[in-house]
């Protein structure tokens, strides 16, 4: 035991050190961005918490950017206020939706649906929107949970560790985070606590004071059961000892899947961590607050300069206050008067701060998430998607990403979850064995699908404006299977979408009644053309109708 402990703290230092370049472009992030997200969660006193951690901030268009962008992906991909995933398998037709494949996969949806809202999910992806903005990487552990079937914890930039797999992809977690002694007994049980822990717990107050916890989430190399792929680790930093002098974990667990995500906004190379919006525009908010900083200073001399005055004044009365009087002697050269006259650009610097501003804000895709809000004049609603799709190609590969590293595990994890607690309807026998997929119906991955019908309407387009020089033109086309694969990228409900059985039988009941309507004109044609024939004298008291059956 003691020596599985001393490897984790080894791997433990070993990550540490890997990270800290890391951890100072992380720290300088927070001071200009979001303070919150990155200090307070370092080991320190409690009484520090709460101090002020903003001072580098003074135009605060960075941190109301960062969380425009924030707002803008939570709404876009995974909106508590509408459906944003579907559930699908390869091989079966869902539009019919008496299928009992599409009924068992729909209830699916709906439960898992259920348990994101009941649970703390959406307020952790929030938090995790606003880290994957600002520092790149934004994990977030989930956790079965008896009360909510899941839970959802969101580790500081500062606090966490990770490690690449050789797919590149990040399966190695370790976090060093502070807990008070009553939480370690709470979450772990006293009886798994050190005798330094038990202590406190003992002492008045002492429940209140903080332990360091070390955590290890890895690849199960034998630790665990080899039915687990994933082992977890919990133990108190520095190897305190119990009362029988050995070292102990607080907690071990295995996983059948890892539970942590670890979304990252870029990466390069074989990074465990990924780059952002926030680490773009850092150069500009840090020229921000500067320019702000020299205008309020040059606003500050021009209304209150700094004055010299005659030495008569020295140690007497003296006021700056409108209404205000001063009394000297000789007053041909006493008084007060500015040093030097004091005229700043003021008009060029706010023009330069308002680009600044401009600059960070489209570096933060504020110009896609508040596009209609920013526009000077009314646009046409072709020319607000024409604008929309060409933001969305520059936010294209980040959300391909962000479905790989995020959705996509945490789909996976809670689908999981429900199967293993029996929360989920047993699956129909036609689709064991079977592969289940996911489509994001987001606002923001329709839009995307959106972008791609543009191909499809000008093929329309075109061979329509053709039909009245080549009249065949449309049989290259497959109409219902374009209206199909327009419906399904632009995400339309299946119950508005008929079958092709069903537009088979309209089609044949159409062709039916055209074949009863051209039969009845048929015979509406002989009998007017009898009835004329026979009112038609052809001589001799006879008509054309009697000559003709006559000769007949």
């Amino acid at each position: 035991m003691s020596d599985l402990i001393t490897r984790l703290q080894a791997d433990l230092e070993a990550l540490r050190s890997e990270r800290y370049s890391w951890f100072v472009h992380w720290r300088e992030l927070a001071n200009y961005i979001l303070p919150r997200r990155y200090m307070w969660l370092i080991p320190t006193t409690q009484q520090q918490r709460g101090q002020p951690l903003n001072n580098y901030i003074i135009d605060s268009t960075g941190t109301m950017a960062s969380r425009t962008c924030a707002s803008g992906m939570m709404a876009g991909i995974t909106s508590p206020g509408r459906p944003w995933f579907k559930l699908r398998i390869e091989g079966f037709d869902l539009q019919d939706t008496s299928n009992p494949v599409s009924l068992w996969l729909a209830e699916c949806e709906k439960r898992m649906m259920r348990v994101f809202a009941e649970s703390n999910f959406y307020t952790s992806v929030a938090t995790m929107y606003e880290d994957l903005v600002v520092f790149g990487t934004a994990p977030m552990i989930i956790y079965e949970d008896f009360d909510d079937v899941i839970r959802c914890y969101n580790p500081c930039a500062g606090e966490y560790f990770l490690a690449n797999s050789p797919r590149l992809q990040v399966n190695t977690f370790f976090r060093e985070f502070v807990y008070t002694a009553r939480q370690c007994a709470d979450e772990f049980g006293e009886e798994n606590l050190s005798e330094n822990a038990r202590g406190l717990l003992r002492n008045p107050g002492g429940g209140n004071q903080q332990i360091t916890i070390c955590h290890s989430i890895c690849p199960n190399k034998g630790d665990m059961p080899k039915i687990f792929a994933y082992c977890e680790y919990y133990w108190e930093r520095g190897n305190p000892k119990d009362q029988a002098g050995d070292v102990k974990f607080l907690r071990k667990k295995g996983f059948f899947e890892f539970p942590v995500v670890a979304p990252r906004w870029a990466t390069s190379g074989n990074d465990a961590y990924g780059r952002s919006p926030g680490m773009d525009a850092l150069g500009d908010i840090k020229q921000l607050q500067q320019e702000t900083k020299r205008k309020a200073q040059a606003l500050d001399k021009m209304v209150n300069p700094p004055l010299v005055g005659d030495v008569q004044l020295k140690n007497q009365p003296a006021t700056q206050i409108p209404g205000g009087l001063t009394y000297v002697s000789g007053i041909n050269n006493a008084g007060l008067k500015p040093i030097f006259t004091v005229m700043p650009p003021v008009q060029e610097i706010m023009l330069d701060i308002q680009e600044i501003q401009v600059r960070i804000r489209n570096i933060f895709f504020n110009d896609l998430f508040m596009m209609i809000s920013q526009l000077q004049t009314v646009r046409s609603a072709t020319e607000i998607d024409a604008r929309r799709e060409e933001k969305l190609v520059m936010l294209g590969p980040v959300l391909e990403r962000f479905d790989n590293e995020a959705l996509d595990p945490i789909i996976d994890r809670t689908f999981n979850i429900m199967l293993r607690g029996g929360l989920l309807p047993a699956p129909p026998e036609e689709i064991q064995g079977q592969h289940l997929q996911v489509q994001y119906t987001s606002m923001l991955a329709t839009a995307q699908n959106a972008a791609a019908t543009a191909s499809i309407e000008r093929l329309f387009a075109q061979a329509g404006s053709l039909v009245a020089v080549q009249p065949d033109i449309m049989d290259n086309i497959d109409s219902d299977a374009g209206i199909a694969d327009y419906a399904e990228k632009l995400d339309v409900p299946p119950k508005l979408i008929r079958t092709p059985e069903q537009v088979m039988q309209i089609r044949n009941t159409r062709i039916q009644q055209k074949q009863q309507a051209d039969a009845l004109m048929a015979t509406e044609g002989l009998a007017k053309a009898g009835k004329t024939m026979s009112e038609t004298d052809v001589g001799g008291g006879q008509s054309a109708l009697a000559m003709l059956m006559g000769g007949a």
